[in-house]
């Protein structure tokens, strides 16, 4: 249920709405989109109970700027003020800070925080107010501390002070006490009339931040009082709880007055300054090609490991150390650059999990037919919104965190995200931050609720870190695809990828010393012929591949014969292949299938009774447990692929057969894990796994701000929540079952549930257990059985029913 306060917010912030031009309520509209989801809202009603919204408020929050924060901070001291009050709280009153004050109050009120009434006193969204316990390290005001007193108790205060009020009633006490302890001048002279002991603690206690009063269950309440304490407390200057539990509260107009006149709260409206270097466009394109061809080099041969051997799942979730530096030696690549590719391909649906195990989908498959540029494209839309950080690898003690743990989504790892980019996109033309530290103090001041690591030696270096590894930021300024990142265009993000990295190398320079040399990212068939005849050495900005026999045996092993091998190897060379190879090849043919194995437990068998002599006698292959049946046949107590292997260890090269007398070929099994759990869908309709079709698309298109604020203007004054014994007509049959069944939704709530229901899109509930927990989760796939909703629910990774009387908020996922 919605509290008085809040109420009344939304009755005077759709009043104020209604005095807006078009062009003001556009404004509020495009920074507050989440207002506008579909369905539209029919009202300015409507829209005010969307833009109070708790959820919707903490949206905008974490992206408004140092000053507007602190100007929320300072309102929600003073609860509600006139801007002359607000300016002399922050020390603004005239000159350039007054007109800053006055820019910073407009970018509130363009996202609707914070708004004039018709009294000329300014209010503030009660979601807002609540982001603060101790606004300015103030107590809670004197009136909201004396609502449980007695009208007694608030006349021996009057008494003691010397106020007679015009009546004995406890309104008019109670007025008499706020009138007098208003006058910042009136406390003064009190306080300085009062004791040694009592001006001490008042003094103290108006720079200290309150203690929150504690929950007692068990115990007695606080016994004796502190030097100079009772005398406060019979004046009103210290409020006791009645049962006397924790120790008296001082209320926010004593505190501001004891601190005095030359007192001001925290205002910082000026940028902190960043010291740049020359960095020029073709000098930033150069350094992020160089980064980001690096990264999708690294994409491929992580993801590549990934899909042909899938990483082991710790016992608690995540992929552990011990992988990552399996995965790392081998991809040769460091610690970070892993997380950030399995990071951003889990978000893209590349990998997922499979069991006890992380493997390749389906998607990756289609993803390794794409060019370079396009692979890069969605890894860096992934990483664009992904709630975490994945180079924040270590927590508080230096302890390695797993990737891929599932940790809860941080918004405010996204938000230092797009604040880096924003941050180094002011800089100006042809310039580039002298150091990452100047960057990371800007990014503070723009987002000062985005999250820091605490590994982080400078401000947000981990983000800094990631965003060049991935090319969006060079040489401290921003590169074209931070710049696509920052307008939210997919088009100009792969249009950015294709400019900078070059189209995949599908030849090789194969050289005498037996190495292949691919310059840029390889081809995915250059790629795979490499990978399965040579080892690779080094990968990046040019890769090499090391020949040796039992490279080529691996290749043969797979079917190929070293005819067709030789001819794959000359289709891709520049030049003629080197006779070094060649010889390689061909002598590791003729040694290959000399010996023959055939599954029996399991029986040995050639052409050449010396060999099969030899392998009998041979001491490395003891453990097989061979006997010779035959000149030419051998029979072994150790299954077939174990003495394959035995065989191989000790030098021999053979081959596997089937049961029938045929050459087993030896192909790697790619295993790919299941369908992903379907994600919230986009702000487009689709989710990132997902391909839409007639009962998941959204049919929404893009909202015309401009045509919607004048219906809105246009739209008639009509209550948020309709009555439903007045006849109005719900637009839809889910409404209205809806409506019926919660009793805790307002009718903007039953709109978007309703609406998420009919359209086969994705929704986020507040939800109240049996057990009274309150939880927030994004539910897919939600189908209505009155009283109940049945949907997949991503924050249990499961499929659960939900009492539709028990859901208090809904906002679009």
């Amino acid at each position: 249920m919605r509290c008085p306060i809040g109420k009344k917010s939304e009755s005077a912030l759709a009043s104020w709405l209604r005095g807006l031009d078009a062009a003001e309520l556009e404004r509020i509209l495009a920074a507050r989109p989440d207002t506008v989801s579909a369905p539209e809202p029919q009202s300015l009603g409507e829209l005010a109970d969307r833009l109070q919204r708790p959820g919707s408020v903490a949206l905008v929050l974490p992206r408004i700027a140092l000053p507007c924060l602190q100007l929320a901070e300072a309102l929600a001291a003073l609860t509600v003020a006139s801007l002359d009050e607000l300016a002399a709280l922050l020390g603004a009153t005239h000159g350039e800070r007054a007109r800053e004050l006055a820019a910073t109050l407009q970018a509130l009120t363009d996202r609707a925080l914070v708004w004039p009434d018709g009294n000329g006193r300014l209010r503030m969204a009660a979601a807002l107010r609540n982001t603060w316990a101790s606004p300015l390290g103030l107590d809670a005001p004197l009136g909201q501390l004396l609502a449980g007193s007695t009208s007694d108790e608030i006349g021996r205060m009057l008494a003691k002070l010397g106020v007679k009020p015009e009546a004995n009633r406890k309104e008019q006490r109670l007025a008499a006490l706020l009138d007098h302890h208003g006058n910042p001048a009136r406390v003064a002279t009190l306080v300085a009339k009062a004791p040694a002991a009592t001006r001490e603690l008042l003094e103290r206690q108006a720079r200290k931040a309150p203690k929150q009063p504690d929950f007692v269950m068990f115990g007695t309440p606080q016994a004796g009082s502190r030097p100079g304490e009772q005398w406060a407390v019979e004046r009103g200057l210290l409020i006791r709880d009645r049962y006397r539990y924790g120790p008296p509260r001082m209320p926010a107009e004593v505190a501001l007055a004891l601190r005095g006149s030359d007192w001001h709260a925290p205002f910082t409206p000026a940028p902190p300054g960043v010291r740049s270097v020359p960095a020029t466009g073709s000098d930033v394109e150069r350094e992020a090609a160089a980064a980001s061809m690096a990264f999708a080099g690294h994409a491929v041969s992580v993801l590549g490991l990934c899909a042909a051997a899938p990483p082991a799942r710790l016992k608690a979730g995540g992929i552990g150390a011990r992988e990552l530096s399996r995965i790392g030696r081998a991809a040769q690549c460091d610690e970070i650059p892993v997380r950030l590719v399995l990071e951003t391909a889990s978000a893209a649906g590349l990998l997922a999990r499979d069991g006890d195990r992380v493997a390749a989908t389906t998607a990756y498959d289609t993803w390794t037919e794409q060019e370079p540029a396009d692979q890069l494209a969605a890894l860096l839309r992934a990483w664009w919104a992904l709630p975490l950080t994945p180079g924040g690898s270590r927590d508080e003690d230096g302890k390695a965190l797993p990737a891929l743990a599932g940790a809860p989504p941080c918004g405010g790892c996204i938000q230092a995200r797009h604040g880096l980019l924003t941050a180094a996109s002011q800089l100006p033309a042809g310039e580039g931050a002298a150091k990452s530290a100047d960057l990371g103090a800007l990014l503070r001041w723009l987002r000062p609720l985005a999250d820091e690591l605490p590994q982080d030696a400078t401000p947000f270096a981990t983000v800094v870190r990631e965003a060049e590894y991935l090319g969006a930021l060079a040489l401290g300024a921003v590169s074209p695809i931070g710049t696509a990142l920052l307008a939210d265009d997919t088009e100009a993000l792969t249009d950015a990828c294709r400019r900078l990295l070059p189209a995949a190398s599908g030849t090789a320079r194969f050289g005498s010393d037996l190495t292949a040399v691919v310059a840029g990212t390889p081809a995915v068939s250059l790629l795979s012929l490499l990978d399965s005849v040579a080892d690779r050495e080094t990968a990046g900005a040019a890769s090499v591949w090391r020949f040796s026999p039992g490279s080529v045996r691996r290749a043969l092993d797979a079917g190929l014969t070293p005819d067709s091998l030789t001819a794959d190897l000359a289709a891709v060379a520049v030049e003629p292949l080197p006779q070094p190879l060649s010889y390689l090849i061909h002598d590791t043919a003729r040694s290959h299938g000399r010996v023959r194995v055939v599954s029996a437990v399991c029986v040995i068998h050639g052409q050449e009774p010396a060999l099969l002599a030899e392998l009998a006698a041979h001491r490395k292959l003891a453990q097989c447990g061979l006997r010779q049946l035959a000149p030419t046949v051998l029979i072994s107590r150790t299954p077939a692929d174990k003495t394959i292997a035995a065989l191989r260890a000790a030098g021999y090269a053979p081959i596997a057969e089937k049961p029938d007398g045929s050459v087993r070929i030896e192909r790697a099994q790619h295993h790919r894990a299941a369908n992903p759990v379907p994600r919230p869908r986009l702000p487009g309709g689709r989710s990132r796994t997902q391909r839409p079709d007639a009962r998941t698309a959204d049919a929404r298109t893009a909202v015309d701000l401009h045509t919607l604020a004048t219906r809105l203007r246009n739209a008639p004054q009509d209550l948020t929540e309709p009555d439903p014994y007045d006849g109005h007509p719900y637009t839809s049959d889910t409404e209205e079952i809806i409506a019926g069944n919660a009793g805790n939704l307002s009718f903007t709530d039953v709109r978007q549930l309703a609406h998420a229901i009919d359209e086969g899109q994705s929704i986020t509930i507040e939800y109240v257990a049996t057990s009274g927990s309150t939880t927030v989760r994004t539910l897919s796939r939600v189908e209505l059985n009155a009283p109940y909703l049945h949907a997949w629910c991503h924050l249990r990774d499961d499929e659960r029913m939900f009492t539709i009387s028990r859901i208090h908020g809904v906002m679009p996922a």
